[in-house]
């Protein structure tokens, strides 16, 4: 915190009161620091600052973070471990990059009909890991197919692709589906 100057500490906005409660935290330098939304109310910069000293407290000095955050997408740069808490009990611990691991590389594809695309999937490419994902749109997760070599199969069998995208699944897509329980298509 520089260049507060005299400034009363009644008169610091949101991000400045969540660096205070952190350098009060430090100071005794812990072995366990619990955190509860520690980026709530900073800019980018200020949330980049505290990514730097989170990872240099854990690294250089062997203290134990544990951060409560709803905004997943700043764990996902934080964290080695994750814990889903629903209903006030622990549903899933695990590595990050376990996470990364499960079904993270898909194509999703924008078609004329998803039914249709699920149908050419299963009965002529013999294919059952994916997800529809509404009526037009289907995600298939398997990192050996291409967009494109799914785009001809599909247009071959009369499926019209109008967007074909890889894409990475995000924590926030993996603890969406821990919550609500979604089952995923697979057969083997």
């Amino acid at each position: 915190m520089t260049n507060v100057g005299s400034k009363a500490i009644k008169n610091f906005s949101l991000g400045m009161w969540q660096r205070l409660g952190i350098a009060r935290a430090i100071m005794t330098r812990p072995e366990l620091l619990i955190l509860d939304e520690p980026t709530n109310g900073m800019d980018p910069v200020g949330i980049h600052e505290l990514r730097d000293l989170f990872r240099s407290l854990s690294k250089e000095y062997g203290i134990t973070l544990l951060i409560s955050s709803h905004i997943l997408q700043e764990i996902e740069h934080l964290a080695d471990t994750i814990g889903v808490i629903h209903q006030g009990r622990l549903i899933e611990e695990v590595s990050i990059e376990s996470v990364r691991g499960q079904h993270s590389e898909f194509i999703e594809m924008v078609t004329t009909s998803s039914e249709q695309a699920a149908a050419v999937l299963e009965d002529k490419l013999k294919f059952y890991n994916y997800k529809v994902l509404g009526n037009e749109t289907i995600r298939v997760y398997d990192p050996d197919f291409s967009p494109v070599e799914l785009s001809r199969a599909l247009i071959r069998h009369d499926v019209g692709v109008t967007a074909p995208n890889k894409k990475t699944a995000s924590l926030e897509e993996h603890f969406l589906r821990l919550i609500q329980g979604e089952i995923w298509r697979r057969r083997t």
